[in-house]
């Protein structure tokens, strides 16, 4: 899975092995973004959990899947969004009004839009989930 964009390969592999029922993933190579994803991910209950692996490399994730995710990806390019702004991104990117989540990185670090929605502070979005 080696490629330009660590995120969207992560992200792709997930989907896909969710999309096929399987029940782990390794995730590779590792990056503090890709494991801040991962820990709104497990917060929200899309997986069941994560841990990181030193190989003496990067390092990789094994993730362990649950079946809730229906799709996954990232958001290209990277949409700035005020406080106040969620709702327009969460209808281009959500199927459904408080179904899913948008995951967006802001100075308090990576968080649902949820979260930044309820501490009134905007961001970047770089991912959904639902």
């Amino acid at each position: 899975m080696a490629g330009n964009d660590p995120l969207s390969s992560a992200l792709s592999g997930i989907d896909n092995a969710e999309s096929v029922g399987h029940l782990g993933i390794t995730v590779q190579p590792a990056s503090n973004i890709i494991g801040s994803i991962l820990e709104v991910f497990y917060d929200r209950g899309y997986i069941d959990g994560f841990e990181f692996v030193d190989n003496g490399k990067a390092g990789q994730f094994e993730v362990e899947l649950s079946g809730a995710i229906n799709e996954c990806g990232i958001v290209k390019p990277r949409y700035s969004v005020g406080a106040d702004g969620y709702e327009k991104w969460e209808k281009r990117f959500l199927p459904a009004r408080d179904y899913g989540s948008l995951i967006v990185t802001t100075s308090h670090g990576v968080m649902s839009h949820y979260e930044a929605r309820e501490q009134g502070i905007g961001g970047q979005v770089i991912a959904y989930v639902y």
